[in-house]
C-alpha cells in the first residue's frame, strides 16, 4: 500500500488529476451498474413471480392436481396442457406428485417443508430452486390444507425455467460491464484534457518561477485574463505582485545603497585626510599648530558623528516590518513628545520652546515614534534662528511643530521625505538627508500622515495626525 502511494505521488498533478477522475467516475458507473442490474432482476422476478401466481389462480388447479395423484401419482392427466412448467403436489412424508405434462421434478428444500407443515400459513413462498436435472427454476409453493386420508399437510408447487432470466440477466451485465468499461477510459482521457487545459496556467507560472530563479529577471509577468476570478489566476496575480514588490524592494535598495554610498563618500574622503594629516606631521615631525591640531580634530570628531549618525539611520530605514510589528503597544503620545522635547531643548539651548499637550493614546512602536518626534523637533532647531521660538501642539491626535526659520520653497515641498534629499540652501548644515525619511515611514506604519508646509510670517509648519483615542484602551491600562 505504500509502494503504491509513494508512486502515486510521484506522478505529475495532471496524471494523479486524471487518476482520481477516472476512480471517481468508476465508483459513480459501478454504483449505477449494480443498482441497475438489481432493479431490472427485481423487475424480471415480479414479472415470473405475477406469472407463477396467474397459473395458482387459474380454476381446477388444485382440484386437477390431486385428483391426478390420487388416481394415478404418475397418470397421463395434464393439468397446464401445451404449457412446459413445473406442476406437482409435495407432502410431509413421500415423494412429490407431479403432473405428467411437467418437464422435471422441483427439488425440495426446507423452506417447502415449512410451507408442508403450516408454518407459513396462508402465504405464498418464492425461491429460487433447481429440478432433478439442475436446471434453475422459479418456485411457488403454496399451501393447500391437510389430506383427508392421513392428515398429512399438502403443498402446491410451481415453477418456470429461469433460463430466459438469467440469460437476459447475464446479457445486461455485459453491457453494463463494457458501458462502464468505455465511461472510465473516457472518463480518464477527458479527466486528462481537462487537467493539462486547467494546469496550462499553473505551467506557465512554474516556467515564470524557474526563468526568475534561474535569471533573477523580476520583470517577467504571467498575462491574466482581467475577468478571471479561479484560484490560478488568483495565484498569478499574486505571483505578478510578488515580483512587482520584490523588483520595487530591489530598486529601492539599490538606490539606497547608491545613495548611501554616495553621502559616505563626503565625510570618509574628509575623515580620511585629515587623518592623512596628523599621521603626516608625526611622520615628518613637523608639529601642525595646537589651534590648526584642534580645528583637525573637532572636524574628525563631527565627522565620526555624522557618520554614526547616518549608518544609525540607514539601519533604521532597513529594519522589516516583522521586526516593527514585533514591537507595537499602546502608547502616550503626550508622553512620547515631552520625552521628545527634552532632547530638543538639551540641542537648542538659545532657543524656545513652547508646548501645549493633551493626551492621546496611539498605537505605534515606542522608540521608533519617539525618533520620530525627535526628528521633527531637530528640523525645528536646525532652521531656527538664535532666539527664536517653536511652538508645539498636541491636541486630538495631531501634533504641529511650528518654526520661524526661513521656511521651505514650494518647489522643493513634494522632495523633503524622499531619502538623502537636502535642500541646497542647507546642505551646509550637518545631516544625512533620513531624517523627515525616517519620520514619514514611521508614521505611515502607525496608520497616520505628515505634512510640511510654509506657515503665515514665515517659518515651517510640520502637522503629524495619528490614529488612537483620548482615553487608554482597557488593555492597555
Amino acid at each position: 500500500m505504500n509502494r503504491v502511494l509513494r508512486r502515486y505521488r510521484s506522478l505529475p498533478i495532471r496524471s494523479r488529476l486524471a487518476l482520481l477522475v477516472a476512480a471517481a467516475v468508476a465508483f459513480a458507473v459501478a454504483a449505477v451498474s449494480v443498482t441497475c442490474w438489481f432493479i431490472v432482476q427485481g423487475k424480471l422476478y415480479d414479472q415470473l413471480n405475477g406469472d407463477l401466481k396467474d397459473m395458482a389462480r387459474r380454476p381446477g388447479t388444485v382440484a386437477s392436481l390431486l385428483q391426478s395423484c390420487t388416481q394415478s401419482p404418475q397418470g397421463n392427466t395434464q393439468v397446464f396442457p401445451g404449457r412446459n412448467d413445473y406442476v406437482q403436489a409435495i407432502k410431509e412424508e413421500g415423494d412429490p406428485c407431479v403432473d405428467p405434462n411437467s418437464p422435471g421434478t422441483i427439488k425440495v428444500n426446507g423452506s417447502d417443508a415449512d410451507v408442508i407443515k403450516g408454518a407459513e400459513g396462508d402465504k405464498v413462498f418464492f425461491r429460487n430452486g433447481t429440478d432433478e436435472d439442475g436446471n434453475a427454476v422459479r418456485v411457488l409453493t403454496r399451501y393447500l390444507g391437510v389430506d383427508q386420508n392421513d392428515s398429512k399437510g399438502v403443498a402446491l408447487q410451481l415453477a418456470v425455467p429461469l433460463k430466459g432470466t438469467q440469460s437476459t440477466l447475464n446479457e445486461l451485465a455485459l453491457i453494463l460491464l463494457l458501458v462502464s468499461g468505455v465511461g472510465v477510459i473516457g472518463a480518464g482521457a477527458a479527466g486528462l484534457a481537462v487537467a493539462r487545459a486547467g494546469l496550462r496556467p499553473v505551467d506557465k507560472l512554474t516556467e515564470a518561477v524557474e526563468h526568475v530563479a534561474r535569471t533573477e529577471d523580476l520583470s517577467i509577468r504571467i498575462p491574466v485574463e482581467e475577468d478571471s476570478e479561479d484560484e490560478v489566476a488568483r495565484l498569478s496575480r499574486s505571483f505578478n505582485s510578488m515580483t512587482s514588490a520584490l523588483a520595487s524592494s530591489r530598486e529601492l535598495q539599490q538606490q539606497l545603497i547608491a545613495d548611501a554610498g554616495h553621502e559616505l563618500r563626503t565625510p570618509l574622503t574628509s575623515l580620511r585626510t585629515n587623518i592623512e594629516l596628523l599621521t603626516r606631521s608625526e611622520e615628518t615631525g613637523r608639529p601642525i599648530p595646537e589651534a590648526d591640531r584642534k580645528a583637525l580634530l573637532a572636524s574628525v570628531k563631527a565627522q565620526m558623528t555624522e557618520l554614526a549618525a547616518l549608518i544609525g539611520d540607514l539601519q533604521e530605514l532597513s529594519r522589516s516590518e516583522s521586526q516593527r510589528g514585533e514591537r507595537v503597544q499602546v502608547i502616550s503620545l503626550e508622553e512620547t513628545v515631552e520625552s521628545a522635547l527634552r532632547r530638543a531643548r538639551l540641542r537648542g539651548p538659545e532657543l524656545t520652546i513652547t508646548a501645549d499637550l493633551q493626551p492621546w493614546y496611539v498605537r505605534a512602536e515606542p522608540a521608533a515614534l519617539e525618533r520620530a518626534v525627535v526628528n521633527v523637533l531637530d528640523n525645528a532647531v536646525k532652521f531656527s534662528p538664535e532666539g527664536s521660538t517653536i511652538e508645539v501642539q498636541l491636541a486630538d491626535g495631531v501634533l504641529t511643530v511650528r518654526d520661524h526659520g526661513p521656511g521651505i520653497p514650494a518647489d522643493e515641498l513634494p522632495h523633503v521625505f524622499d531619502r538623502f534629499w537636502r535642500s541646497p540652501s542647507a546642505r551646509a548644515l550637518p545631516g544625512s538627508g533620513l531624517g523627515l525619511s525616517i519620520v514619514a515611514r514611521t508614521v505611515e506604519q502607525a496608520g497616520g500622515q505628515v505634512m510640511l508646509a510654509g506657515a503665515e510670517g514665515g517659518g515651517t509648519v510640520a502637522t503629524v495626525r495619528l490614529p488612537g483615542a483620548a482615553t487608554p484602551p482597557p488593555e492597555a491600562v
